[in-house]
């Protein structure tokens, strides 16, 4: 009787979800206030709220509608545990189908909604193309994308914003030259990739995001079809053309884009603010070659811009931090508040580039961890300390109270950032 009165009351929440989605209602207004803590920052700092989480239970109850059960995971030790246990948790995309209106045509793809053996075979494919021998081959051009945005900067008359003339053209060039394809609809992705992680915008336009940059990328993969290239999409239908469909090889490129674009672009914005406003750290990065590898390490844990990682469905019951998690509770492991843990070293609710890095879980953990994970250093390690020595007297174009940061975003990230050079 009880599994019925669940399935019932998931029902009616969906129909009602629905009903406001068609009246253009924003969805975030029927969850309470506590369930929307994790994605809440003050500046680049997680909220206190979620500091106080951890310590006082690193495993707590989130209150959702309609009857759904979910879970918060805030410490570091518990969230490496989840992120670990594959067999216990799900990724997959369907356990979403019917929840908030989601249907089955809006999955992405690719592997974070994917488990194993589907995301085993996939990754294999894909991992040849994301080992340091490979991503080598893109050093050189990376350093031309970087030079030629601060060349257009230098050239600029007044304030420059950084998010547009620096954050994103770097990753969006970097990820097109290692998909093979274009540049012409950068700007497009740009838009549709802010707007899958913007959860301000309601999960309906999220996912209308996901169909839409699907639909591009499928025509993208035809014409590799027709005639591969020497980028990722073309190497995979040269080499495993036979062992992979059209779907399949475009959601694996989405991944890649949206992935690898919408988090470095937040990351080079936000890292850029963690220079401005410490001098100390400004010059370190700009004299000292061997300082950046840490710096840039420590700006991945403190900053840990992909806030929660993809929601987990237990595939079983488990116990995780001393709470029974039932089979199908929603698990949210919070990324930002585990690399906060004081579990991994003094202080972690602070930002110090001299201390030695530690193991953070901004990649994530396990079989999921990002695999764009060391195209993204080397992108960092080449954009921070190039940026600082072109422009020894950059400062904020406005003052910090005056920064516009994301509200609700599974991404966190910054929405302009005026420098005057």
């Amino acid at each position: 009787m009880t599994d019925f009165r669940s399935r019932v009351v998931a029902w009616l929440g969906r129909k009602y979800i629905e009903r406001k989605q068609k009246k253009g209602v924003d969805l975030l207004s029927l969850l309470p206030e506590s369930t929307l803590m994790p994605l809440k920052r003050t500046g680049l700092d997680p909220v206190a709220e979620l500091a106080a989480a951890r310590e006082n239970n690193p495993v707590s109850r989130l209150k959702l509608p309609f009857g759904l059960r979910a879970w918060l995971v805030s410490g570091y030790d518990e969230a490496k545990e989840v992120l670990a246990k594959a067999s216990s948790f799900s990724n997959d995309y369907t356990n979403l189908v019917g929840t908030a209106a989601m249907s089955a045509d809006q999955n992405p793809g690719g592997l974070g909604f994917a488990d194993p053996p589907d995301h085993t075979r996939l990754r294999k494919l894909l991992t040849p193309e994301f080992t340091m021998r490979r991503l080598n081959r893109l050093t050189p051009r990376i350093h031309e994308i970087v030079d030629q945005q601060l060349d257009e900067m230098a050239a600029a008359d007044g304030p420059v914003d950084l998010m547009q003339s620096f954050a994103f053209p770097i990753p969006s060039l970097t990820i097109c030259e290692l998909l093979g394809v274009s540049y012409e609809d950068r700007a497009d992705f740009q838009r549709l990739s802010t707007v899958r992680f913007d959860l301000f915008a309601g999960a309906g336009a999220s996912f209308g995001a996901i169909s839409e940059s699907l639909t591009y990328l499928l025509e993208i993969v035809k014409k590799q079809r027709e005639s591969p290239g020497d980028g990722l999409l073309g190497m995979l239908v040269k080499e495993h053309g036979d062992e992979i469909d059209d779907r399949e090889l475009a959601g694996l490129a989405d991944g890649v884009l949206t992935g690898g674009l919408e988090t470095t672009a937040s990351m080079l914005a936000l890292g850029a603010i963690v220079l401005l406003r410490d001098r100390n750290t400004f010059e370190l990065v700009r004299d000292n070659d061997d300082a950046i590898n840490g710096f840039v390490e420590e700006l991945l844990r403190y900053l840990t811009v992909v806030q929660v990682a993809f929601p987990r469905f237990a595939k079983e019951d488990i116990e995780i931090g001393g709470e029974r998690i039932a089979e199908g509770d929603i698990v949210f492991v919070s990324l930002s508040g585990a690399n906060r843990d004081a579990k991994l070293g003094q202080a972690m609710e602070s930002f110090d580039a001299t201390r030695d890095p530690a193991q953070h879980l901004a990649f994530g953990w396990g079989v999921h961890r990002c695999i764009g994970a060391e195209l993204a250093r080397m992108e960092l390690r080449t954009a921070y300390p190039a940026l600082v020595r072109r422009f020894p007297e950059m400062r904020l174009a406005v003052s910090p109270e005056e920064l516009a940061y994301r509200k609700t975003s599974v991404v966190y990230g910054v929405e302009t950032l005026p420098v005057s050079l």
